[in-house]
């Protein structure tokens, strides 16, 4: 136990999308960027989730500006479970697959999963890396939820224009 609160009275931990939601940080849902136009989004709540103070599947569709669906099922990641026990992990991921397929019909009304036009979004490292092993199977990449929406209120190059910035001396230091 860390005992924060011995530390930093008053403190309270939070997951990160649980500070932008606070801090009212959300896209604007379908379409606000034109890269995303059309797309729609599945949740995978990590079986660990990080996300305590609120329902995770509300506050993904609340940050996305959009009704993103739960997909339930573990991933079969689990940090060294996919590697200690794959024979069991492989159930899972078959599962999971399964249940990654119905939502997506689900998002897109049966329409078929193309171009993009569903991501999966996890805030969980582990589970990212089990999720992006069904891209080939099902089409759809995997993202963090804060970096989806990075990428949707700044656009896809965000990440080397901010290291330009950076460089450049463009981003000030901000001391509490």
């Amino acid at each position: 136990k860390y005992e924060f609160e011995k530390i930093f009275p008053g403190c309270r931990l939070l997951d990160i999308h649980e500070y932008l939601l606070e801090k009212d940080v959300k896209i604007g849902g379908v379409g606000s960027n034109e890269s995303s136009a059309g797309k729609k989004y599945i949740y995978h709540d990590p079986c660990h989730t990080p996300v305590k103070n609120y329902d995770p599947s509300k506050l993904t569709s609340e940050l996305m500006g959009q009704e993103v669906l739960l997909t339930d099922r573990c991933c079969g990641e689990a940090g060294t479970f996919a590697v200690s026990r794959p024979d069991i992990a492989s159930q899972l991921r078959f599962r999971k697959q399964e249940s990654l397929k119905e939502a997506s019909q689900m998002q897109l009304q049966g329409e078929p999963v193309k171009n993009g036009n569903v991501k999966i979004l996890t805030n969980c490292p582990a589970c990212q890396q089990g999720l992006s092993r069904y891209a080939d199977d099902t089409g759809m990449d995997t993202d963090y939820i804060v970096v989806e929406m990075i990428k949707e209120l700044h656009g896809e190059k965000w990440q080397t224009e901010f290291v330009e910035k950076i460089i450049n001396g463009g981003i000030e230091k901000v001391l509490l």
